[in-house]
């Protein structure tokens, strides 16, 4: 599982994907909210991805280990631009 993890944190087409999300975030964030469109957005490219480039083995841990790395990426590009945003103000 750690090993599904580490490959899918690594994965140059998720970390696009989940940047293209967090930029689609920052300009709907007056009309949706910042957590809740990350949330879904960070479940339909777990689920999606396995669905389009399935390599074989079990569906369920591919979409957790999924889930697990989105958020991890997500967390690390909140972070950043949070520090940015708060450095920019200063």
């Amino acid at each position: 599982m750690l090993d599904l993890i580490n490959q899918q944190l690594t994965d140059p087409f998720r970390i696009i994907l989940l940047i293209a999300l967090f930029s689609t975030m920052l300009r709907t964030r007056a009309a949706t909210g910042t957590y809740l469109p990350l949330a879904a957005g960070a479940v339909f490219v777990a689920v999606i991805l396995p669905l389009t480039m399935s390599k074989g083995g079990d569906f369920l841990t591919t979409v957790l280990a999924g889930l697990v790395a989105n958020v991890t990426i997500l967390a690390m590009i909140l972070g950043v631009w949070t520090i940015y945003h708060n450095a920019k103000r200063k």
